[in-house]
């Protein structure tokens, strides 16, 4: 599902490096499969819901009783993709914190070194 590796360059003593770039990436990568995923899941309960149900099996002898079984279960269903939605928005959530934190951390640092303005690098 997700082929980005957080990036990290690691210098002559050990130190690594983390490259915002791909972690943004990663985070948009998440953001996108739990997008995809809730559309996925308003098209199941749109063809799954209770009309859509009892209007398929309103047919069947025993209808009401497998009616109420799919409907309980379609319920699950739904509600069990809906605790993935959330959370892959929260992991996507939390890598865009983790690379504002680390862009803020590292002007808080270059200014230290120096650095004149947010354009100079």
């Amino acid at each position: 599902m997700f082929t980005t590796k957080i990036r990290t360059k690691m210098a002559d003593d050990g130190t690594s490096y983390y490259e915002p770039g791909a972690g943004r990436e990663l985070a948009r990568k998440f953001e996108m499969q739990a997008y995809d995923l809730r559309a996925y899941l308003k098209k199941f309960e749109e063809e799954t819901g209770e009309e859509a149900i009892t209007d398929g099996f309103g047919v069947l002898t025993e209808s009401a009783e497998v009616t109420s079984a799919y409907i309980s279960y379609s319920a699950d269903v739904a509600s069990a993709m809906k605790v993935v939605h959330e959370h892959l928005d929260s992991i996507a959530d939390a890598l865009r914190k983790v690379n504002r934190d680390t862009e803020v951390t590292d002007d808080d640092l270059a200014v230290l070194f120096g650095k004149q303005s947010d354009g100079d690098r």
